[in-house]
C-alpha cells in the first residue's frame, strides 16, 4: 500500500514539476478602429483545449484603447509594434507540460448584445515558450448602434405626431467605442446611416440618418397613420467593410 501511495505521489509531483507557465498576451481589436478595453466593459476571453474543450484560461481584457496615432496614423513595418504599456489586453498564464493546441474565443461588446460578435483563432502554445508584446490581436467588425428615438415598444398618440416630422434618434460608435465624428478619425462622412422603417410588417421607406453631433444621427419623417411600426436603424462603410444594425418595434394608436 505504501509502494502504491508513493508511486502516485511521485506521478503528481513528477506532472506538477515538467508543467511550465505558458503566458500569452491575448488583444481583441476593432475592425478599423483601436483596442477594446476597459472603457467599453473589455472583450470577454476564453483560452480551451483543442482536443478536449478543457478551459485553460478565461477573463476580460482590460485597459486603454491604445495611442491613436500609433496604431492608426503611423506607418507600419513587418515589426512595428501598435501596442504599449496601457493597452487593454489580457495576459493568460497555462500550465502545459507539452506542445497544446489550443482555441482562443474573443466575445466582444459584452454590454451591446445587439452588437454582439464572436471571433476565434487557433494556435499551437510551448511549454515555457511566452507570447507576449502586441501578442495574439483577433479583430472585431462592425458598429455598436443604439436606437433612441422611438423607444423599444413605445405607446405614441397619432394625434401628438400628426402633420409634424416624427424624429428618429441613434447613438454609434465603433467596436472599440471610438467616436464618429465630422472629418474625425473615424469620419461620419463616410458612413452610410439609414433607417428601415416598416408598419404592420410591410416596408413603407428608408430614412436618411446625418450626424447632429458627436456619435448621434438623426432623421425624421411623417407618420399618419396608426399601426405596429419597426425601425432597422443600419451603419455601412465602405473603406473597411464594417456594418451594424439595431432594430426597435413601436406603435402609433389613434
Amino acid at each position: 500500500m505504501r509502494t502504491l501511495i508513493f508511486i502516485v505521489a511521485f506521478l503528481i509531483s513528477w506532472a506538477t514539476v515538467s508543467a511550465a507557465e505558458t503566458k500569452i498576451m491575448i488583444r481583441a481589436k476593432a475592425r478599423d478602429a483601436k483596442f477594446i478595453g476597459s472603457s467599453l466593459g473589455g472583450a470577454h476571453i476564453i483560452v480551451r483545449n483543442k482536443i478536449n474543450r478543457q478551459i485553460l484560461a478565461e477573463g476580460n481584457t482590460t485597459g486603454s484603447t491604445g495611442n491613436t496615432d500609433l496604431i492608426m496614423k503611423g506607418t507600419k513595418t513587418r515589426t512595428t509594434s501598435i501596442t504599449d504599456q496601457q493597452t487593454a489586453g489580457f495576459l493568460a498564464s497555462i500550465d502545459i507540460a507539452e506542445p497544446t493546441l489550443v482555441n482562443i474565443e474573443v466575445i466582444s461588446p459584452l454590454s451591446n448584445r445587439q452588437a454582439q460578435a464572436t471571433v476565434s483563432t487557433e494556435l499551437w502554445l510551448i511549454p515555457g515558450k511566452h507570447i507576449l508584446g502586441d501578442g495574439i490581436i483577433l479583430e472585431i467588425p462592425g458598429f455598436i448602434i443604439d436606437v433612441l428615438k422611438p423607444r423599444t415598444h413605445q405607446y405614441i398618440s397619432l394625434h401628438s405626431i400628426k402633420g409634424k416630422p416624427f424624429p428618429f434618434q441613434a447613438n454609434i460608435v465603433m467596436m472599440c467605442g471610438c467616436i464618429i465624428d465630422k472629418n474625425g478619425v473615424w469620419n461620419s462622412d463616410e458612413i452610410e446611416v439609414k433607417g428601415i422603417l416598416k408598419k404592420d410588417g410591410q416596408y413603407l421607406k428608408d430614412v436618411t440618418l446625418s450626424l447632429v453631433s458627436t456619435n448621434l444621427f438623426e432623421g425624421s419623417d411623417l407618420l399618419n397613420t396608426p399601426g405596429n411600426y419597426e425601425l432597422t436603424v443600419y451603419a455601412y462603410h465602405e473603406k473597411s467593410g464594417n456594418t451594424g444594425v439595431d432594430k426597435v418595434n413601436y406603435v402609433v394608436y389613434e
